[in-house]
């Protein structure tokens, strides 16, 4: 029995694909970002959030084209936890996400610390903090705090950083690496 999408491709051709364009792109960081945008036939999203108890695998990129559904799924997904607003997030970022995962060469999911975050959280995490920008781009839904048990916050930083399309920020004490699609910049230890 196969699963058939509405393109014609069957389940198992769209999963040897991706396994296909993942072992290409695994072995160098060079023009990471240039292999998501142009060459693969598919991207896929690996999270789950220790805040919700929720997780999400999908494809979310076919044939040069986003999936609608699947980008309404991430949104609701890195939604602002503590009053459930959800934004729009910038599809940069999670082919930035993407696109560093496949770098570093591991099948473990993502965990999501932080993606958009209303107004009210941000000024409540802002008094408790002076790290938290005032105009972070998380309020844009244009950024992601993650982390890996499997890789260092040095290896993660390298991979997104490798991609030369944002913000990728090294935070070692709390064991994360931000990404965002704004201005190429680092920071952080």
């Amino acid at each position: 029995m196969t699963n058939t999408c509405s393109k014609g491709l069957t389940r198992r051709a769209l999963l040897g694909a991706f396994a296909a364009t993942t072992v290409v792109a695994a072995p160098t960081y060079s023009n990471a970002f240039g292999f998501l945008r142009g060459a693969g036939d598919i991207r896929r999203l690996r999270m789950y959030s220790g805040r919700t108890g929720e997780s999400i695998d999908m494809i979310y990129w076919i044939e040069g084209k986003y999936i609608k559904d699947a980008l309404t799924e991430v949104n609701h997904f890195m939604r602002d936890w503590r009053n459930n607003k959800v934004k729009g997030v910038d599809p940069r970022t999670v082919d930035i996400m993407t696109a560093a995962h496949n770098l570093m060469d591991t099948t473990e999911p993502y965990m999501l610390l932080s993606g958009y975050r209303s107004p009210e959280t941000n000024a409540m995490l802002r008094s408790r903090s002076s790290g938290v920008a005032k105009n972070s781009l998380h309020l844009r839904a244009q950024a992601a705090d993650l982390r890996l048990q499997s890789r260092s916050v040095n290896q993660m930083a390298r991979a997104a950083s490798a991609c030369a399309a944002g913000g990728v920020g090294r935070y070692s004490r709390s064991d994360f690496v931000h990404m965002d699609c704004g201005v190429v910049r680092t920071w952080g230890r």
